[in-house]
């Protein structure tokens, strides 16, 4: 602000009626002054920052059956249907069943009526026990898919393991001279925006995860300093945004060029780093 303190002095002039500004509220305009010159960010600009920005996403690939009933679970479950059971009503299929016996009842008395059955139109007569038992040969015949497949919980690139649990996704990444998993991440580029640059990360793999990320807010950011030897005027560090993504559709696998893996939260820390582990952990939830 040019010449600001004369400014705002003659703000204060004329809105007091002539009246100067005590002498308390001078040092205050002097050192507000003194501030802005030095940390105004818009003289500096965000190109002279020595914060060099990323966003990274975090890609979650939610429960697809139910978890297992603990102990407790599993008896306050028992309790719940038999609280249902004996205070329901009498359904459609147990009224019949009541029909059913009434009209073997009426039939073995000698008081049966042939015209009601004709009334039906010549349908056969299918028993409600009949039904039962058709149900429960079926119910024999059915074999339910597995919860665990034993080829997939060994493969840490397949979808289909641990399927009662959410998995997060990892890629690998050449930092500096060494090969780090994170979460996917790329380097934001003028123009776009920090969700747009974890889109990118995100499609920079030749995997197609179709993904819904859930804001455009950040979820949690990790910030670091380069060592002394690769620090510069112009650069000190990195900090890496996190959105976070669902995994709403994978089309069929193809060959990658940059491995991945999918790991539940209990399987990152032999992965991540300490200092990221710490920063992911604020913002993930456990399933």
């Amino acid at each position: 602000i040019p010449n600001s303190s004369s400014f705002l002095y003659k703000e204060l002039w004329d809105k007091n009626t002539g009246m100067m500004a005590s002498r308390a509220v001078i040092p205050i305009l002097s050192q507000f002054r003194r501030t802005w010159s030095k940390n105004n960010v818009f003289c500096q600009g965000f190109t002279t920052s020595p914060w060099r920005l990323l966003a990274a996403v975090c890609l979650q690939r939610l429960p697809v059956i139910s978890a297992k009933c603990s102990p407790i679970e599993q008896q306050f479950k028992e309790m719940l249907q038999q609280m249902e059971l004996e205070k329901s009503l009498i359904s459609d299929h147990e009224m019949r069943l009541l029909e059913d016996v009434e009209r073997l009842r009426r039939k073995q008395a000698g008081d049966y009526d042939s015209d009601e059955e004709d009334s039906r139109g010549g349908q056969e007569i299918v028993l409600s026990q009949d039904l039962e038992d058709m149900w429960e040969q079926k119910l024999k015949n059915f074999e339910p898919a597995p919860r665990v497949r034993a080829d997939a919980e060994k493969d840490l690139t397949s979808l289909e393991r641990c399927m009662a649990d959410s998995l997060l996704l990892l890629s690998e990444h050449q930092v500096g001279d060494k090969k780090l998993w994170l979460m996917p991440q790329s380097e934001w580029q003028e123009g776009e925006t920090l969700r747009q640059t974890a889109e990118r990360a995100l499609a920079s793999l030749s995997a197609d995860f179709k993904a819904t990320f859930l804001s455009n807010a950040p979820c949690g950011v990790y910030k670091y300093k380069l060592p002394k030897g690769a620090r510069t005027d112009s650069l000190i560090g990195m900090k890496v945004f996190f959105f976070k993504a669902v995994l709403s559709h994978r089309a069929p696998p193809a060959s990658t060029n940059k491995p991945f893996l999918w790991l539940k939260k209990s399987e990152l820390e032999g992965y991540l780093k300490p200092a990221y582990m710490k920063n992911v952990e604020r913002f993930l939830i456990d399933q």
